[in-house]
C-alpha cells in the first residue's frame, strides 16, 4: 500500500487486524508528517493486537544523487526550491523518526532492484518468521562500515593470507585459504571468544522482540578474513539451530 498519510495507519491496522490479513504500507517523504510527534503519536495510536515490523530501505548519498540522475526523476522535495543534494539532505532528516524505529536497516547502495527483492523475500517470508535471524555479513574496511550492522569485529590483526601469491586470488570461501587461516591458534582464539561473547547475549537479544541480529566481520579488503571467520561463525550457530544467514559484501560486489 502506498502513498497512506500516516494519521491513517491506526485506522488502518484496526481493520488489518479485525480481518486477520498482513499488508505492507510505503512510507517516504511524501506521507511523512513534517513533525515528529505527528508520526509518535500514530505509532502509539496502533491496536495493542497489532505488531507492526518496520523495515528502513537506505543508501548512502552518493548512490542517492546517483540514482536521480540516472532515473531523470525529480526529487519528492525539489519542489520547494531546493537543489537535488538539499533535498536528498532534507529527506534524511525528515525520515529519522522512522528509521530510529525500525526493526531492520537494509544498505542498498550495492544492490540492485531484484538482489533487494530476493533479499526481502527471504527475511520477510522465511519459514520462522518470529524467530531472531542472526545475519553473519563479512566486508572491507576500505569500503566502509555497514551501516546495518548491530556489532562490528575488526579481524585486520589476524594473519592475511593477501600476502601468499597464491591465495591473494582466492577468497576465505577456498580450502587452501581456509587451511591457511585454520592453522593459526589466534584465529581459532578470536572465533572462540566471539561466539563466546554472541551466546552470553543472546537469550537476552531473543526476548528482546528484535527481529534481527547483524553481526559484521571486517578485514581490509573483505576477501579472505573476514569471509572465513563470517562462515566459522555462521556455520557453527546453524549448528545449534539457530535462523542464520550469511552474507559477504565484497565478494558480492565482484559477481559480474
Amino acid at each position: 500500500m502506498d502513498n497512506l498519510p500516516v494519521v491513517l495507519l491506526p485506522d488502518l491496522a484496526r481493520t488489518l487486524a479485525d480481518r486477520e490479513i498482513s499488508a505492507a504500507v510505503s512510507i517516504d517523504v511524501r506521507n511523512m508528517p513534517e513533525s515528529p510527534e505527528i508520526f509518535e503519536q500514530a505509532m502509539s495510536n496502533l491496536p495493542d493486537a497489532f505488531s507492526p515490523q518496520l523495515l528502513f530501505l537506505d543508501a548512502d548519498r552518493n548512490t542517492l544523487i546517483r540514482r536521480y540522475s540516472d532515473t531523470r526523476r525529480l526529487h519528492p522535495l525539489s519542489s520547494k526550491n531546493l537543489s537535488l543534494e538539499s533535498a536528498i539532505d532534507k529527506e534524511s532528516d525528515l525520515l529519522e523518526p522512522l528509521r530510529s524505529r525500525a526493526d531492520l536497516i537494509v544498505d542498498t547502495s550495492e544492490m540492485s532492484v531484484h538482489e533487494l527483492a530476493e533479499m526481502l523475500r527471504t527475511r520477510l517470508l522465511g519459514k520462522r518468521e518470529r524467530e531472531l535471524t542472526m545475519v553473519f555479513e563479512s566486508f572491507g574496511f576500505k569500503h566502509g562500515i555497514p551501516i546495518d550492522a548491530d556489532y562490528v569485529f575488526d579481524v585486520r590483526f589476524l594473519p592475511n593470507p593477501h600476502w601468499d601469491p597464491k591465495l591473494r586470488p582466492m577468497t576465505g570461501l577456498d580450502k587452501p585459504v581456509a587451511a591457511f587461516l585454520d592453522r593459526h591458534t589466534e584465529v581459532h582464539n578470536f572465533i572462540y571468544q566471539t561466539r563466546s561473547y554472541l551466546e552470553l547475549w543472546l537469550p537476552m537479544l531473543e526476548t528482546n522482540n528484535r527481529s534481527y541480529l547483524t553481526v559484521a566481520i571486517g578485514c581490509t579488503g573483505g576477501k579472505h578474513r573476514s569471509v572465513y571467520i563470517a562462515e566459522q561463525l555462521a556455520d557453527y550457530f546453524r549448528s545449534r539451530g539457530k535462523n542464520v544467514q550469511s552474507r559477504h559484501r565484497t565478494l558480492e560486489k565482484r559477481k559480474p
